[in-house]
């Protein structure tokens, strides 16, 4: 049972929201819920949501939680979701200056849900949605029965990273559509100018009609194949082509649409975390805090930011990276003439105090996401001050080491990591592979490389929504390899 703010967290919320819109954030309402432990963990293993449709994994998930929490390995501070009002929980026993912390930072997360340029298209009311999606698929469950409908959400889950997220910013509805014979007809026809006999080699050169009769078989050969273009939004494809039954195209079209949902959150990591963990900071120790506070104030927010060799803390990165933005943009360190100065001295002395810095985070804060962020913002200056390094693993020594120092490096890497989430980009070239009705997907060497692993068991979650053979081409040692299920062997063969 949800309750709500005792008149202490009531008071310090009124006082925050205060200060929040003085330093013009802007953001939805927000209503603060107090929740046990287990109604937090149990909300978490939802993604948030209170209502979710049934399926085993939230069970894991919640399981995984409550026993992390139990034996003291980690412990849920805040929950927010972008919706409009914006929902955030608290958590019960904890102290009364986390609880603040906590209420700091969902201000900053629900200042970038409503701004960020990348979350403009998502469902503001996210959580009626989730309530009717699991209404459905309650429904379905009673006429189909529970096995059939979660052995199939198992294999559409499997599948939800298969989705072009920018496409969301297109309105482009004709990628999937097979041309009509009527259509490829008549773009086959070679236009011919009406002449006379003795004018027709002027009227109709030799050279126009190859041209022509050029372009017909390309057309032909593009209406052979479908979609006509490589389509990232393989999910689509599915719904839109896949002999499905009505119930299995409801349930894709359900965890498509909530794959879209999330994609925000995962494209903004750093930045969003980065944000609120900036404002938190600025607000709690400029405004908010006691002096009895500060010692566990610094503590926590010590604890959040904290970064172990090998890894990437999104919190830590995120807020240093809109730091360095402020100071740099306060101070004029910018532009043509600063970085063509090569005098190292006076780049460290150098203030033109612009007192720019507030405003161009904002701005950055509207219309990047983590890969233009990091592409953009990450210098040479900020990899050596924050000691940004390659690592790697050491067997020998069995601990992870630098490899590289050079900020380059650190930076190309990342933003590697950083490519579509760190998996791998798939598309449908292919709908009618070999004229035998099979599907054809494509590995592009963008983001990752291919799990061998990964990509068998994908192409036998594939064959069960397209019902025929499914492959893929891709690369491995530089050799491009056609990897292959039939619905009952895998095969690979070079391509």
């Amino acid at each position: 049972m949800r309750r709500v703010l005792e008149p202490e967290l009531e008071s310090a919320h009124a006082e925050i929201r205060e200060i929040v819109r003085n330093y013009g954030l802007d953001t939805f309402d927000v209503i603060f819920e107090l929740l046990t432990y287990n109604e937090i963990n149990e909300v978490a293993a939802l993604g948030g949501f209170p209502t979710r449709y049934p399926h085993w994994r939230f069970g894991m998930d919640y399981d995984y939680l409550n026993k992390s929490y139990t034996y003291g390995l980690s412990k849920i501070y805040e929950l927010v979701i972008n919706t409009d009002p914006c929902y955030a929980y608290l958590m019960e026993g904890n102290e009364i200056v986390d609880q603040k912390l906590v209420m700091a930072h969902v201000y900053g997360h629900c200042d970038f849900f409503k701004n960020n340029m990348w979350f403009s298209k998502t469902n503001r009311k996210m959580l009626d949605q989730m309530a009717n999606n699991a209404t459905k698929i309650r429904q379905f469950q009673d006429i189909t029965g529970v096995d059939a409908v979660e052995d199939f959400m198992d294999c559409c889950s499997s599948l939800d990273n298969l989705i072009e997220p920018q496409s969301v910013f297109v309105n482009d509805k004709s990628r999937s559509k097979q041309p009509t014979a009527e259509e490829s007809e008549a773009a086959q026809h070679i236009r011919r100018f009406e002449s006379k006999g003795y004018m027709d080699s002027y009227m109709n050169p030799k050279h126009y009609i190859e041209e022509q009769e050029q372009k017909a078989r390309d057309q032909r050969e593009k209406d052979r194949r479908f979609p006509s273009s490589p389509q990232r939004d393989v999910l689509k494809f599915l719904i839109d082509f896949a002999p499905l039954e009505n119930w299995e195209r409801e349930i894709l079209s359900i965890v498509r649409s909530e794959a879209y949902y999330f994609a925000p959150q995962a494209q903004t990591k750093i930045m969003n975390e980065g944000w609120a963990s900036y404002w938190h900071a600025k607000i709690m120790t400029n405004h908010i805090l006691k002096d009895s506070e500060v010692v566990d104030f610094a503590d926590h927010h010590a604890g959040t930011l904290a970064t172990q060799p090998g890894r990437l803390n999104p919190y830590k990165l995120g807020i240093e990276l809109f730091r360095d933005i402020e100071d740099r943009w306060n101070r004029g360190k910018f532009g043509k003439e600063y970085d063509e100065c090569e005098d190292i001295g006076a780049k460290k002395k150098w203030d033109r105090k612009l007192g720019l810095g507030q405003q161009k985070i904002f701005e950055v804060r509207k219309s990047h996401n983590d890969v233009t962020f990091v592409d953009e913002f990450l210098t040479e200056e900020f990899a050596i001050a924050q000691k940004l390094f390659t690592y790697g693993y050491n067997r020998r020594t069995g601990q992870y080491e630098i490899v590289d120092r050079d900020w380059r490096k650190v930076k190309q890497q990342l933003l590697f990591s950083l490519t579509n989430h760190g998996q791998p980009i798939i598309r449908v070239t292919d709908g009618n592979f070999e004229n035998r009705s099979e599907l054809l997907l494509e590995h592009t060497h963008e983001g990752m490389d291919l799990n061998y692993e990964m990509a068998v068991e994908t192409l036998r979650n594939l064959h069960r929504l397209w019902k025929r053979p499914v492959n893929i081409v891709t690369k491995y040692n530089s050799q491009a390899k056609l990897l292959s299920f039939d619905g009952k062997e895998f095969k690979e063969r070079d391509a």
